[in-house]
C-alpha cells in the first residue's frame, strides 16, 4: 500500500467532477493515505480553477479527516517555450506544481519542439513533477528530459489513469518503461499518482504499481511511501 497520491482533482477542475477537497480528504483516509495533494487545472482548462481559486487555497485547512493536504496545480504547458498558466505571485504561494501537456491548450509538434516545451516548463522553480509525459500524442526524449528532471529537481509521474484499462491516452506501456529506463539511469525519482478526478480512484495505483514492479523500478526512488523526504522533495525551489 501507498501512503501518498499527489495528483487529484476536486470540484475546481470541472470535467463533471463534483467533489470537494473535503470529499477528496476523507476518500484518501478511507483508503489510508496519509498525504494527499489537490492539483486542480491551471486556469487555461476550461471551467477549471481561477486565480482567485488557487489565491484562496494559501487559507485552506493543512489536515482533514487526519490526512495531511498539499496544495499545488496542475499547470498548461501553452506552447513550444513552455509557458504556463499561472503567474509567478500565485505559484510562489502554492506547496508545488505539476506540469503537463494537453490537447486543449498546446498543438502537439515534433519531439524535439514537444521535448523543449517540457524542458522549458521544468525549469520554473515551483514545477515540482512532470505530469503523464508518457502521452503518445505528445511524443518526447525521455533521455532529455531525465537529465531536465535531475538538474532542476523535478520527478516523473508514473499515471493510474495512463495504464489502467479506463484510460484515454491510447497504449503508453512502451513510453513509460523507457520513462522507467531513463529515471533508473539518471536517479531520478518517481510517483506514482492515480489522477483521480473525483474521489473514485484516489490512492489507486493498481495498473500504475504493477507495471513499476515488473519492470523491477527500485523502490528507494518511489516517492509515493518517503513521506518526509517527499515532503522536502515538493517544497524545495
Amino acid at each position: 500500500m501507498y501512503l501518498s497520491d499527489m495528483h487529484t482533482h476536486s470540484i475546481a477542475s470541472g470535467h463533471g467532477t463534483t467533489c470537494t477537497i473535503s470529499d477528496m480528504a476523507k476518500a484518501a483516509s478511507v483508503k489510508g493515505l496519509k498525504l494527499l495533494g489537490i492539483t486542480d487545472h491551471g486556469p487555461a482548462t476550461l471551467a477549471a480553477g481561477t486565480p482567485s481559486y488557487f489565491r484562496s487555497l494559501t487559507f485552506s485547512p493543512r489536515k482533514r479527516f487526519d490526512v495531511e493536504l498539499f496544495y499545488g496545480i496542475e499547470l498548461n504547458i501553452l506552447d513550444h517555450n513552455g509557458a504556463i498558466d499561472l503567474d509567478e505571485e500565485l505559484l510562489s504561494k502554492l506547496d508545488y506544481a505539476i506540469v503537463s501537456m494537453h490537447a486543449q491548450n498546446y498543438t502537439s509538434d515534433t519531439i524535439e519542439n514537444n521535448t523543449t516545451a517540457y524542458i522549458n516548463a521544468m525549469k520554473h522553480p515551483s514545477v515540482k513533477i512532470l505530469g503523464h509525459c508518457d502521452n503518445p500524442n505528445f511524443p518526447a526524449n525521455y533521455e532529455a528530459l531525465a537529465l531536465c528532471a535531475k538538474e532542476n529537481g523535478v520527478a516523473f509521474e508514473i499515471n493510474e489513469a495512463s495504464l489502467a484499462p479506463y484510460g484515454y491516452r491510447g497504449d503508453t506501456q512502451a513510453n513509460n518503461r523507457e520513462i522507467l529506463r531513463c529515471a533508473r539511469k539518471h536517479q531520478v525519482p518517481i510517483l506514482l499518482s492515480s489522477d483521480s478526478h473525483g474521489s473514485e480512484h484516489i490512492g489507486d495505483f493498481t495498473y500504475a504499481a504493477d507495471f513499476v514492479h515488473q519492470e523491477c523500478f527500485p523502490e528507494e526512488l518511489i516517492l509515493n511511501n518517503q513521506l518526509p523526504k517527499l515532503r522536502v522533495f515538493l517544497q524545495t525551489r
